[in-house]
């Protein structure tokens, strides 16, 4: 079964279509820069067109930056306020003329990460945080969602918001070194080990491709491991969670 991935971030747009059997990808990634403003219109016109580019008219599955409940955006991570409120899938599906699936795009990760990683995620407590633009989060309990967690703004004291604190994008609009940037994101893990008391965290996004580059700087008394779909797996996520929508339709 093939199914069409698409990864809504703060600044590109990714898509391909993802073997569900195995968990790859099964064309080349297009990307596409995420428009600004990124409205309703104008995300969901990208989102077409890499749909037209990949000659596609089945299901799609999208991961989005916000809080879906009931096909709903309650909020608004790295996109315009304008799609809070907002219908994505009437949204999405109308711009594309396909069946469309819209969930949170860090749960989207994790769910990829669950069913197709090498590394086991599927017992106890893991807290998943994808770092990029932003910091988004999802939470595994023995491998099952508990969705819709959005804990990349949990307030850091003495420091202010996590997100703006510590995602990617605060280290490169600050020019941190890599080591500087690391304590930042060990003092937000610390927030979170504090709150939540996980049996470990497991970190995805863009910096997952250069563990090297941080993993050494972090001091935390919960494990701390990598994703192993990297950048991949939002879009396979979201290619997950659309063929799973499909089945349940299908039996009713």
């Amino acid at each position: 079964m093939e199914v069409l991935g698409i990864d809504v971030g703060g600044s590109g747009i990714k898509g391909a279509i993802v073997n569900l059997k195995s968990g790859k990808l099964a064309t080349d990634r297009i990307r596409h820069p995420t428009p600004q403003p990124a409205t309703p219109s104008s995300v969901s016109r990208t989102i077409a067109k890499i749909t037209s580019e990949l000659d596609w008219n089945g299901p799609v599955g999208v991961g989005f930056p916000a809080v879906i409940k009931k096909n709903l955006a309650l909020n608004a991570a790295n996109v315009s306020n304008s799609w809070i409120g907002i219908d994505a899938v009437k949204v999405i599906s109308k711009a594309t003329g396909c069946k469309v699936t819209v969930l949170n795009d860090a749960d989207a990760a994790a769910l990829a990460e669950c069913e197709y990683g090498k590394r086991k995620i599927n017992k106890g407590l893991v807290v998943f945080v994808t770092v990029g633009t932003g910091l988004g989060t999802a939470l595994l309990y023995n491998g099952v969602l508990i969705p819709n967690i959005e804990l990349g703004n949990v307030y850091l004291k003495k420091f202010g918001n996590g997100e703006q604190y510590a995602a990617n994008s605060a280290r490169e609009r600050n020019h941190l070194s890599w080591e500087k940037w690391a304590k930042r994101f060990n003092r937000y893990l610390e927030e979170l080990d504090n709150l939540l008391y996980p049996d470990e965290f497991v970190i995805g996004g863009g910096v997952s491709n250069n563990p090297e580059l941080f993993v050494k700087y972090l001091k935390l008394k919960t494990p701390v491991g990598m994703a192993t779909l990297k950048n991949e797996a939002g879009i396979v996520g979201a290619a997950l969670a659309a063929y799973s929508d499909v089945r349940k339709k299908a039996n009713g």
